[in-house]
């Protein structure tokens, strides 16, 4: 049982992600000064939202420049707080060099942090956002698991640097935090495990991340002949900022939560929008055969490899949330919400043009 101070100021790395935005946004709503570790923190496209945030919430944000690479960039953010929250990872899935661009900022980065929380004695707990990419690569692996269905005492087993390499850096990277925590004494670890994040962005300018490129190919025609019926889990943005807000301050947060809200696919999410957006934007209203994917999939789509195809498609994606909903008490926005939300973000911000 970990008691954080709220009159302490709490550490957030990335503090300008899609998630940590909302998590910042929450943490100064409840009159809590956040230490935002941030690569650019005198750029304002980047940290301009976080700063209107602040402006009109009891808290306040402190700036300190950090860099996941870099070995003890977050010591002077880390002094005297108590909860550190580590969210900074790289989500992105076409890259050149997956070591380079997802496993070593993942694993090293988490590694750098969680050496600075050994160091720095105030410090009791560390909040770490993984992912249930650490837990599974394909919808296959929740079929397959004990019971049929994805629990906390899952590793992803599946994943490699040449297949899925963001899972495998996730993997390796919440594995890193676990063992690190084994070598001390002095603070604890939670580890909140999202599936895929969707919901409005609090900064305009994330306009290039996966979750937004999947609305982007629902809304802008790339699935008018039919969604994939690609088995996934589906949580709302703004829940898993609570999710972090709830494990970092609730004395019995224990371990790895999975978050996640809804049991879905790329043809439910694009049919949830239909009755707003159906008559102006070009939604799939119908399932691509897993026949026709296996021919044109690798043509259209490098990540749709006929093994990713294979395992992913036609398949239901099944986990339990019940730990989450227990420890945390978290209850989930409607998938609809989530999906309406976010979507209307991309047409304000014209990223999405109706026909």
């Amino acid at each position: 049982m970990t008691q954080i101070d709220k009159t302490k100021p709490v550490l957030v790395t990335g503090a300008n992600g899609y998630v940590a935005s909302w998590l910042v946004k929450k943490l100064v709503d409840e009159g809590i000064t956040v230490h935002a570790a941030v690569r650019s923190p005198e750029n304002n496209k980047k940290v301009g939202h976080l700063k209107a945030a602040a402006a009109l919430a009891k808290g306040e944000i402190k700036f300190f420049k950090a860099d996941l690479l870099e070995a003890g960039s977050y010591k002077e953010a880390m002094q005297g707080c108590e909860l550190v929250y580590h969210t900074a990872s790289p989500f992105v899935t076409d890259v050149k060099d997956p070591q380079r661009d997802l496993v070593d900022p993942a694993e090293k980065g988490t590694a750098n942090v969680l050496e600075t929380a050994k160091e720095i004695s105030s410090v009791k707990r560390v909040v770490v956002t993984s992912s249930c990419a650490a837990i599974y690569t394909d919808a296959i692996d929740s079929i397959n698991a004990p019971g049929g269905r994805l629990t906390e005492q899952v590793w992803n087993t599946t994943a490699s640097l040449n297949y899925q390499p963001y899972s495998y850096s996730k993997t390796l990277a919440e594995q890193k935090a676990w063992e690190l925590v084994n070598s001390q004494s002095q603070w604890d670890l939670v580890t909140i495990n999202p599936c895929l994040v969707l919901g409005p962005a609090l900064n305009p300018q994330h306009s290039t991340s996966e979750s937004v490129n999947i609305l982007k190919m629902l809304g802008g025609g790339d699935m008018k002949m039919g969604a994939p019926k690609i088995g996934m889990g589906v949580v709302d943005v703004r829940d898993v900022a609570e999710a972090h807000y709830r494990a970092g301050f609730m004395p019995n947060a224990d371990g790895r939560y999975i978050t996640a809200a809804h049991e879905t696919d790329f043809l439910e999410m694009g049919t949830t929008l239909l009755g707003t957006y159906g008559d102006k934007f070009p939604l799939p209203r119908k399932a691509l055969p897993k026949w026709l994917l296996m021919i044109i999939g690798p043509m259209t789509n490098k990540l749709f490899t006929r093994k990713f195809i294979r395992n992913n498609v036609n398949i239901p994606w099944r986990a339990d949330n019940s730990k989450i909903k227990n420890d945390l008490q978290m209850n989930f926005l409607p998938l609809k919400k989530t999906m309406e939300d976010a979507f209307q973000v991309l047409i304000d911000n014209g990223a999405l043009k109706a026909k």
